[in-house]
């Protein structure tokens, strides 16, 4: 096992980390309906299922 010599210092810790963050996802909005939605995702809106703007599937009752 990894047994450190030397107590590593908080700024030397803490620059590591530095890239351990999330960030917030990216949102579009949809031209056609106006929704929010994910990137290269598809999704609802009364009924009908968008993609790129246009209705992929409609909801059968």
């Amino acid at each position: 096992m990894a047994h450190p010599k030397h107590r590593i210092s908080k700024s030397r810790r803490d620059k590591r980390r530095t890239h351990d963050k999330i960030d917030a996802p990216t949102v579009a909005i949809c031209p056609t309906t106006g929704e929010p939605h994910l990137y290269h995702r598809a999704h609802w809106h009364e009924g009908k299922l968008y993609y790129k703007g246009k209705v992929v599937m409609e909801k059968q009752q």
